[in-house]
């Protein structure tokens, strides 16, 4: 009877030390996120080893940069077999240093473990920007448990792969208050893909309030010219067929290929009014987004802002943008761009395999500031990652996709009228005491 005793007393210490870590309240916390690196680490080694490579994009990388490589800078004319060249001209100098490092494309090996140091890199940006915005630790797995992200990295060798990297890069330099390298690193990602434009209202409000107006004036101009620079070849030669191909809006997509709409039926996904609908949804909710909630730090009214803007003064006196800088915390930052991704994916036109790329390890921060419980968190997630692994997309899987998509979008709107206000007020307290 003692040793039962002593059992069932050693129970409750146990969930209560298990819990302590998992939440980041024991010293032993610290040490997940290393462990899990590692245990990622050997667990790429083990794809690269066992799984196949599978080839969709990589061989027409490497046939539109030998076409730059021998001197082509005209847009229009460089293609490789799956099509023409559509992306920015960040992408061509990324795949150009690859090619030379896999001795023209070749050597496949040599580029999948190149992703996997990539792959493993973005990781360790993801965890640390995890722990500045204070996520706890049991969501730390979560980071690592996808076996779509595995494959668009190591196995794809996508290009969103080196554009997801940026944009994390972004964030934990913004995180940091470091404004003009976040400018630069997320102009870079811009110019590999098109796909980081969805957080780019994210990004535009908070360097308003970081930097008040002239200041976030300055960074955008750099950025702009940033864009400018690396597309002065392109554009010298011809720059509609630059801008038309590199940023084309209007691409019309495959419903072959579609993750999210498949339900919807072909018919209806092919159709103008469809997309003219998506459009205006996804710019209605990013309008909500920024009045009610990513607008927030400034603790001012938005017309009375506008209305000095108009006048080409700053809304902030100097002593102001001070205290608005001071509100533009961490999980700011983190929950505003995220959140901004993900009502860009769930209004998005279509949505492939490799898009997971942006969503994977965006879902477990979102899914936490929204549901904060494991109970909440890890079924919806358990649920994503089922869904963007099923291939060919069914009507269910696409229908899961989706409705985890809107339960994010909404649940972590309605979380932050609560933590906006509880942040304001333990940032006024702050202030007051100084």
């Amino acid at each position: 009877m003692p040793q039962s005793s002593d059992a069932c007393a050693a129970l409750p210490q146990a969930w209560r030390f298990a819990g302590a870590v998992a939440n980041g309240r024991h010293p032993l916390s610290t040490l997940i996120a290393p462990a899990l690196w590692l245990v990622d680490a050997v667990l790429c080694c083990l794809v690269i080893w066992k799984v196949p490579y599978t080839e969709i994009d990589w061989v027409a990388y490497m046939e539109q940069v030998a076409q730059f490589v021998s001197g082509q800078r005209d847009y229009t004319k460089m293609e490789g077999g799956t099509g023409p060249l559509v992306y920015p001209a960040a992408h061509v100098y990324t795949y150009t240093g690859l090619y030379y490092l896999t001795d023209r494309g070749e050597n496949i090996m040599l580029a999948q473990k190149l992703f996997a140091v990539l792959y493993m890199a973005t990781l360790a940006l993801v965890m640390l920007c995890y722990r500045q915005a204070k996520a706890p630790p049991y969501l730390l797995p979560l980071l690592i448990l996808s076996k779509r992200l595995h494959s668009v990295f190591v196995l794809r060798c996508f290009n969103d792969c080196f554009a997801v990297f940026f944009l994390w890069l972004a964030i934990f330099f913004f995180q940091r208050r470091h404004w003009t390298l976040g400018s630069l690193v997320y102009s870079w990602g811009l110019g590999i893909k098109m796909s980081l434009l969805l957080v780019l209202p994210a990004v535009a409000v908070l360097l308003f309030l970081g930097r008040g107006l002239w200041g976030s004036l300055r960074l955008a101009w750099l950025m702009a010219q940033v864009q400018l620079a690396m597309a002065i070849p392109f554009l010298a030669t011809n720059w509609r067929g630059y801008l038309g191909r590199a940023f084309e809006l209007s691409r019309q997509f495959k419903f072959e290929w579609t993750v999210n709409w498949r339900m919807l039926g072909e018919d209806v996904f092919l159709s103008k009014s469809f997309s003219l609908a998506l459009l205006a949804l996804h710019a209605i909710v990013l309008s909500i987004f920024v009045t009610t909630r990513w607008m927030r730090p400034a603790q001012q009214p938005l017309p009375a802002m506008i209305r000095a803007m108009l006048q080409g003064k700053s809304p902030f006196t100097q002593q102001e943008e001070g205290r608005v800088s001071n509100r533009v915390t961490p999980a700011y930052v983190m929950t505003a761009v995220l959140s901004a991704n993900v009502i860009g994916l769930l209004f998005a036109r279509s949505l492939h395999y490799q898009f997971y790329a942006y969503l994977a390890w965006s879902t477990p921060y979102l899914l936490w500031v929204a549901l904060p419980h494991p109970l909440l968190v890890f079924p919806l997630w358990l649920a994503q990652e089922w869904a963007w692994n099923v291939f060919p997309s069914t009507d269910v899987s696409s229908s899961v996709v989706v409705n985890v998509l809107l339960i994010t979008v909404v649940s972590v709107y309605m979380s932050t009228a609560k933590d906006g206000d509880s942040e304001a007020r333990r940032i006024a307290i702050e202030e007051k005491s100084k």
